[in-house]
């Protein structure tokens, strides 16, 4: 690592605060939209069960655009593309509220998505750059704390927006925290100096793996829309896969590969990317999918819809505060295994949730699930890490934080594509038949999510069950 910078003492207080910001709008509008949508749809004449490409746009815009966004900045300066990036999102966040059709809110989305991917990997940079090794572990908590609390108040804050003000209020919120943003960049960032040699970007790499992942999503996507045609998107599925099938071979030939293949050979990375991907495809529709049983099935406000949506984020936190002592206790692959069957187990139980379910069940439910949840992505994202040594650590974590975004994305379409099967084509939006059609969902995806637990078994057995402290541990994203 280079030497750190100097900070004087103001920059150094304030910079975790500048950093928290982006880290706090992401969040936020992961989770603030989602609530939204059934409105946006009767405002926009869309059917509410097809909006997901409102989510899906900013998802694998971020996914495609992470890998570029540490060699942006030792290409440009932290400071500039950390500026850009937050401007950028801004920016995106007053075109999606000023959009009149969903065609251009998707178009939008994925300029908020550009800024999005910049955003959270840039400021984790900036920190790493500025502070020494023994502050890390504090500062990065600190920093964190945003990407809680944003979950945490974004179903309610966008229940209540959408009730009392409009959807479009969802977007224009992130412009005052967007121009607080850039006038403390502006002000207390400092100018960083690169990690080391600036070599030059993979562009074929980048290119095969950006292909395969945005055709495989909108394959997926253009199936569960149900505008296109089968044999199309499959075929459009199956030019993603053999885009991948090339990158491994080009990065197996190449001597600097956009990620390299040598982290597959430590097991609990290749195990743990492995189980991201499939794990997160049975439950990362779960924030997109809920808000729409609350409202479009069994009939809730928005605002309504928002408040039930918080106890899965009060569970996440309860999980944050058990889940290192469970870990030490029993070790990764125990943890992983009978938490994965549990996770599959809780989402087929929302196929219990209709028009007589009781309302404080219902509640108990989201809470356990939320648990469950948020156990899930501590255990897989930290075992993904672990074993990753220093030279390794910020390519494998750029991959994982990859796969995070493009294993949701594809969650989302998969989801889609069943309900609109169970719904014919989304015809139905209301009534009893709607609900059957939510539980159905529910159980494919818990099926989804239970299967993965054939792919955390091969977790190396006593891996986590040592207490051991490593003073170069990498910092597992968040979800």
């Amino acid at each position: 690592m280079a030497d750190q910078p100097i900070l004087d003492a103001r920059t150094a207080r304030i910079l975790p605060w500048v950093v928290a910001v982006a880290f706090f709008m992401q969040m936020l509008d992961g989770t603030i939209l989602n609530t939204a949508l059934p409105t946006m749809a009767r405002d926009l004449d869309a059917n509410p069960l097809q909006m997901q490409s409102v989510v899906i746009a900013y998802m694998l815009t971020v996914a495609v655009i992470i890998p570029a966004s540490g060699w942006l900045a030792d290409k440009f300066g932290i400071r500039q593309i950390f500026l850009f990036a937050i401007g950028l999102f801004t920016l995106g966040s007053l075109a999606c509220g000023l959009s009149p059709t969903l065609e251009i809110i998707v178009a939008c989305r994925v300029m908020q998505g550009v800024g999005g991917a910049l955003m959270v990997p840039v400021g984790r940079l900036s920190v790493l750059r500025a502070y020494p090794r023994e502050q890390l572990v504090t500062i990065m908590s600190f920093i964190t704390i945003p990407g809680l609390i944003g979950p945490l108040i974004g179903p309610t804050l966008g229940g209540f927006l959408v009730q009392y003000a409009s959807w479009h209020w969802i977007f224009f919120i992130n412009i005052p925290v967007g121009f607080l943003g850039i006038v403390a960049t502006l002000k207390y960032m400092p100018y960083l100096p690169r990690g080391g040699e600036l070599y030059p970007f993979d562009k074929t790499g980048f290119m095969l793996f950006a292909t395969f992942m945005l055709a495989v999503t909108l394959g997926l996507e253009g199936i569960g829309e149900l505008h296109l045609a089968y044999l199309p998107m499959i075929l459009l599925i199956i030019f993603g896969l053999a885009s991948l099938a090339g990158y491994v071979f080009y990065a197996r030939a190449s001597a600097r590969p956009l990620f390299s293949p040598e982290l597959f050979s430590v097991r609990n990375f290749a195990v743990g990317i492995l189980g991201n991907l499939f794990a997160r495809l049975g439950n990362g529709a779960m924030p997109f999918l809920t808000p729409l049983l609350l409202q479009v099935g069994l009939g809730y406000s928005p605002m309504h819809a928002g408040l039930s949506m918080i106890p899965m984020t009060v569970g996440a936190l309860i999980a944050k505060s058990v889940a290192t002592p469970l870990v030490r206790r029993f070790g990764y692959r125990t943890i992983l295994a009978v938490n994965t069957l549990s996770l599959g187990a809780m989402i087929a139980l929302f196929s219990v949730i209709g028009r007589d379910t009781n309302y404080w069940l219902m509640l108990l439910i989201f809470s356990v699930f939320g648990v469950i949840n948020s156990m899930q992505f501590t255990a897989m994202n930290t075992v993904t890490l672990v074993d990753l040594s220093d030279r390794q650590a910020s390519s494998g974590n750029s991959l994982l934080s990859v796969i995070m975004q493009l294993s949701m994305s594809m969650g989302i379409a998969i989801a889609a594509a069943i309900l609109g099967g169970f719904t014919g084509n989304g015809a139905l939006t209301q009534g009893q038949d709607v609900i059957g059609a939510f539980a159905k969902t529910y159980l494919c995806l818990g099926f989804l999510a239970a299967i993965s637990t054939v792919i955390f078994i091969h977790v190396n057995p006593d891996s986590g069950k040592v207490p051991h402290e490593k003073p170069h541990d990498p910092v597992a994203p968040e979800h």
